[in-house]
């Protein structure tokens, strides 16, 4: 008669335990299925997307170029002109102004490119 109990005992617990099992996989699948169902939802209530003719249509006066221009920082204050060191919120974003020469920086002939001096090189 023990041996019977004990067999009932554990076979209960295993039971159980896929009870448990099975029951937490149908929670899992069930809000899967909601997440899906939800994201379509707010899926057709988003605007469509537009069609080949909808799309965007350059202006008549043609493409938008950008500009460039040369530009030089702000000074910052020296410790001498202030008396006293500035501390960084006292300093401000770091403005800056148009150049007044225009020109576009070329290399010159015998400086460094990006390596090295500009030597002879290996040879």
């Amino acid at each position: 008669m023990d041996t019977f109990r004990l067999q009932a005992a554990a076979s209960a617990g295993s039971v159980f335990g896929t009870v448990v099992i099975v029951v937490g996989a149908l929670v899992i699948v069930g809000a899967l299925i909601w997440a899906v169902r939800f994201g379509i939802k707010v899926k057709q209530r988003e605007p469509r997307t537009p069609r080949g003719g909808e799309h965007p249509t350059l202006p008549d006066s043609g493409p938008v170029h950008e500009t460039r221009q040369r530009r030089e920082p702000d000074e910052v204050p020296r410790a001498k002109e202030t008396g006293r060191r500035l501390t960084p919120h006292e300093l401000g974003s770091p403005g800056s102004r148009r150049s007044e020469d225009q020109s576009r920086p070329r290399w010159n002939g015998g400086t460094g490119g990006s390596f090295g001096s500009g030597g002879p090189g290996g040879t």
